[in-house]
């Protein structure tokens, strides 16, 4: 025992050391200085796959995306595989947001125990523009076809206690999005820990997300017919050829946060999470979250989303939860949460669980 305690105690300073890391290093930066320093290049809005970003899960929304540290539910597998191992039963989770512009986004979990090998959990997230006219310079209020853009996840998840202490989990993920006849896939991975401190109610988690190849959108709506030299007979005239769409990275994004049970009663206990994130395509920003739940039946939750973050919309989210116990082997989970976008309105989540 006391061999696995002094290797996660390594295992966690080597991971604050890397989270470190990554904040100063500026090989991880999100910009350059021009020739004589006055001018800034940013990777902002530069990655695909910007849906992999939403969040997950009314409880983790309203506590403002500091969820890393927690994990404690089956929206784990977006925010952190490693809470999956805490899994005892099986259990299914749905939620869904109608986004902004009245985009609809959903997410769907299921996962299981088995036994001393851990758990297993298979999630899917999937965004849906709806359908939206046609529109070309020559026919700008619509040519008479629709399309629609529509983002898709599948992923499969392993979470395993190591420890009475330290849980480490992974995901492997399909991503792609499509856009009328055109799409774009790729295979990423997720990686994450979670580490209850000596002091018992600390704990640290940190995650890994979206590591994966750049993604490339191909399909007929990017061929088209051309002459490759109009200005000569005798040549070859129709050429097929394709628009040069470019690869973009995925949202790769590194998090590590606490969590903090400030009050553990019998009836009454409140904690505070904060997580510290560090994306490829934007600035550091950091949640903030609380949570104040009465007896494992109902809970009031508060945060903040992507506090720093330049130029950010997002912000305060607060919600609630209610906890059924339908019989000696069955309960009910209902989560609601609001979300602020200032400029762009607000968005309301929904999410409903079941544990067997």
């Amino acid at each position: 025992m006391t061999r696995h305690l002094a290797h996660v105690a390594k295992c966690s300073r080597i991971l604050v050391a890397a989270a470190l890391a990554l904040t100063v290093s500026p090989s991880a930066g999100f910009g350059q200085a021009g020739p004589t320093g006055s001018s800034i290049i940013t990777k902002v809005a530069t990655s695909s796959a910007q849906f992999l970003k939403l969040g997950v899960g009314a409880r983790a929304i309203s506590l403002g995306g500091s969820f890393v540290a927690t994990a404690s539910d089956l929206s784990a597998l977006y925010w952190n595989p490693a809470g999956l191992s805490s899994l005892t039963g099986s259990a299914v989770q749905l939620s869904y947001t109608q986004y902004l512009a009245d985009v609809n986004y959903s997410y769907f979990a299921f996962g299981t125990s088995i036994g001393s090998y851990g758990a297993i959990g298979f999630s899917l997230i999937m965004l849906d523009s709806g359908n939206m006219a046609v529109r070309t310079i020559n026919s700008p209020t619509g040519t008479g076809e629709e399309f629609k853009v529509q983002d898709f996840s599948a992923q499969l998840s392993y979470g395993k206690a190591l420890t009475d202490r330290f849980s480490v989990g992974a995901s492997a993920k399909f991503i792609r999005q499509s856009i009328w006849h055109s799409a774009a896939t790729a295979l990423a991975f997720d990686t994450g820990i979670l580490f209850t401190t000596p002091y018992e109610r600390l704990r640290f988690g940190a995650s890994i997300s979206n590591f994966g190849p750049n993604m490339s959108i191909t399909g007929r709506d990017v061929l088209f017919s051309e002459d490759p030299d109009p200005t000569n007979q005798g040549n070859v005239e129709i050429v097929t050829a394709a628009f040069d769409t470019g690869s973009f990275p995925l949202p790769l994004l590194f998090r590590f946060g606490l969590s903090w049970d400030a009050v553990l009663l019998a009836d009454h206990t409140i904690t505070f999470q904060s997580d510290a994130a560090h994306p490829n395509d934007n600035s550091e920003y950091v949640n903030l979250g609380a949570e104040y739940d009465f007896r494992d039946l109902i809970a009031l939750r508060v945060g903040y989303r992507n506090l720093f973050e330049e130029d950010g919309e997002q912000g305060l989210t607060f919600g609630g939860g209610l906890n059924l116990r339908l019989d000696r082997s069955l309960s009910a989970k209902f989560d609601y949460a609001y979300a602020d976008f200032g400029r762009l309105e607000q968005t309301h989540w929904f999410t409903v669980g079941l544990t067997f």
